[in-house]
Formats: C-alpha cells, sequence, structure tokens
C-alpha cells in the first residue's frame, strides 16, 4: 500500500508549506513508503485529490487545501486530522498501515479489547530510542501552533480563490481571442 500525500509545491502561505513539511518529514522519520502528487504544477492530480475528497471533510468553499492524505485511493485526511492522530500516537491507524514490531500504537485488535499479545509481541512494548528521537525531531520541526494554522488557513484560501480566478479569467480570455479570431476570418 502507497500513501499518498498531495502537496502543492509552489504555496505562497507558509502555513500551507508548515503543514506540508510537518507531514512529509514525520512520514520519512517513520520511515513510511509514500509518494509525493503535486497538485500546483499536475492538473490531474488537483482534479484527483478534489474529486476524492469526502463531502463531509471540504471546508466550507467546497475546495481542499493541501496537504491531503490517501492510502492508495482511500482518504485518510488532512493536516488536522493527521496531526491530532500524531499526538495520539494513532498515526498508523490514520495511515490504514499496521504498525511495526515494538511501535507505542496499539493495533486495532488490542485497542477494541483484546489485550493478549499474540505470538511474537508483547502489550506495552515501548518504542525503540530511535524512533523516539525521530519523533522528537518532527515535533521540532512544527512549532507552529494551531492557532496560527487556523488563521493562516483563511488566508491560503483567498490565495487559492485568486488562483482560480487567475485560471478562469485565463480561460475566458482564450475564448475571446477565439471568437475573435473567429469573426476576422468570416
Amino acid at each position: 500500500m502507497v500513501i499518498k500525500v498531495f502537496l502543492a509545491s509552489s504555496s505562497g502561505s507558509t502555513a500551507i508549506k508548515k503543514k506540508q513539511q510537518d507531514v512529509v518529514g514525520f512520514l520519512e522519520a517513520l520511515k513510511v513508503d509514500y509518494t509525493q502528487l503535486d497538485i500546483a504544477c499536475n492538473e490531474e492530480n488537483r482534479m484527483w485529490m478534489r474529486q476524492n475528497v469526502p463531502e463531509e471533510k471540504k471546508p466550507a468553499n467546497g475546495i481542499p487545501l493541501p496537504p491531503q492524505i490517501f492510502n492508495e485511493n482511500g482518504y485518510c485526511g488532512d493536516y488536522e486530522t493527521f496531526f491530532d492522530a500524531k499526538e495520539d500516537n494513532m498515526v498508523y491507524a490514520f495511515l490504514g498501515l499496521p504498525p511495526p514490531p515494538g511501535s507505542k500504537e496499539v493495533p486495532v485488535e488490542e485497542r477494541n479489547g483484546n489485550d493478549e499479545a499474540t505470538e511474537g509481541e508483547t502489550v506495552g512494548d515501548e518504542a525503540p530510542a530511535e524512533e523516539d528521537q525521530a519523533v522528537e525531531e518532527t515535533d521540532e520541526v512544527t512549532e507552529d501552533t494551531q492557532a496560527q494554522a487556523e488563521e493562516e488557513e483563511e488566508q491560503e484560501e483567498e490565495e487559492l480563490r485568486q488562483l482560480e480566478e487567475q485560471d478562469e479569467q485565463g480561460s475566458e480570455e482564450e475564448e475571446e481571442a477565439e471568437v475573435q479570431e473567429e469573426e476576422e476570418t468570416e
């Protein structure tokens, strides 16, 4: 299973950039196999992301902002749900992946009341010091507070709206040029 992270490589918003860096940095620290898909330079990626984010997860304006995370074609969530999963030590469950041996994250079976470990596993194993260090390093990367992210999200939405308006204006201008060209040839 491949994790897909939809990003905007040319975002003017520092909040979006920080969120994207946080997600990518954390996945790299955990050595999770993932693919970055750019929505700024690839219209197909942008349309696929917008169509596959569930309606109830889209913001009021209907346009989801990056980063958006998928497991193959299944929607995992946006930055806020990723952040919550990270805080709860539930990133693997959020991603739809089994936690690696020795992880602090409790497998789904054990969370559902089965406290007995299966063969080769023990309940309550501590994560290796290396994983703890990786988690601490990624936490340092995101010193941006949740409140700051929410404030900047409004700015991001406005920038995204402006980009879309520019796209629409460009296509309208092309259509007008085609009409003028047709009129001149007649």
